[in-house]
């Protein structure tokens, strides 16, 4: 699913960022306007890219500065260049905000250093050695809210409306009612796998039902290219599919890799990073038993690696 890598005008006083191919690392940010100031939605995964964003901005922000940081969720690929917006109020979820302390970007740094064998090095290098996770400062947030929380960019409403735990354990989406319009952080990826990192599913699929309830035409997703409603249909399809086939093997006794190796993507099957089901049958696993110990980080990108090597 081809797009262009850019700034784009999608509404009025409303642009997406977006990042081909939408792979990992590679996530979507946004900027709305409202008279004289900007809310920014989402930073980048490094510091050289969050700088090219902004310079590219700057045509709308030098006469609309930014005057609020929104981060989706705490993944470093929506928050890991905030130092670079200075003097701004940065707002997350409490439970994102919580999040952020448990990622930091020198955890990122040592997985890339780190000697895990041939083939997860390589896997490692390929989904990550584009980024730069050196000098880059914990996400400092100095706003939290819980549920919903409204916010008025110089005359003009935004809604943050938190969906979490799904994607991650503080998603929020970002609603810009006036233009029916809305970035969903990693609620949505477009042409690219979802991946539970925690779950539960089925507050991510009711994440997606609000996003067509809403009634939004402008849909800017997390990764990939704009969608429209068949475009969160589709997320949500492949949510209900996995779980029902994780569930099935989990009755069986399979194991996460078994589990992953044996189910059939059929429709899914071209999405891009689609081994990433190895994550999302982990994560399935501990929701249907509560008392699962997460699997380790390393353990889950080697099965990842092993995975698509053996595909």
């Amino acid at each position: 699913m081809g797009y262009d890598e850019g700034l784009f005008e999608v509404g009025d006083g409303l642009h997406a960022y977006l990042q081909p191919d939408g792979g990992w690392g590679w996530s979507n940010a946004g900027l709305i306007t409202g008279g004289e100031r900007s809310l920014l939605v989402d930073t980048l995964f490094d510091l050289k890219l969050t700088a090219t964003m902004l310079d590219r901005m700057k045509p709308v922000t030098d006469s609309r500065p930014i005057q609020t940081l929104v981060n989706t969720h705490a993944n470093g690929d929506h928050c890991y260049g905030n130092q670079l917006v200075e003097g701004v109020e940065v707002i997350a979820s409490a439970a994102s905000a919580a999040e952020m302390e448990e990622l930091p970007p020198a955890m990122l740094a040592a997985l890339m250093g780190g000697d895990f064998g041939e083939t997860t090095n390589a896997y490692l290098a390929e989904a990550f050695g584009s980024f730069e996770f050196n000098g880059i400062e914990p996400p400092q947030v100095t706003r939290t809210f819980t549920s919903s929380l409204t916010l008025d960019v110089d005359g003009r409403p935004v809604e943050l409306i938190e969906v979490g735990p799904a994607h991650t354990a503080g998603d929020v989406l970002v609603h810009v009612p006036d233009a029916k319009a809305i970035f969903t952080g990693d609620i949505l990826f477009i042409g690219g796998t979802p991946l539970i990192w925690n779950g539960p599913v089925e507050n991510w699929i009711q994440a997606c039902d609000l996003i067509i309830d809403l009634g939004c035409t402008v849909i800017v997703p997390g990764h990939g290219p704009l969608t429209g409603h068949d475009g969160v249909r589709g997320v949500a399809g492949y949510l209900r599919y996995v779980r029902s086939e994780t569930v099935a093997r989990h009755e069986a006794g399979l194991t996460v890799f078994d589990a992953a190796r044996d189910i059939d993507l059929g429709p899914y099957d071209d999405w891009l990073d689609w081994e990433r089901i190895v994550i999302n049958v982990d994560s399935i696993y501990r929701e249907l038993d509560p008392g699962r110990q997460p699997t380790n980080i390393v353990d889950l990108f080697r099965m990842m690696a092993d995975l698509k090597l053996h595909k």
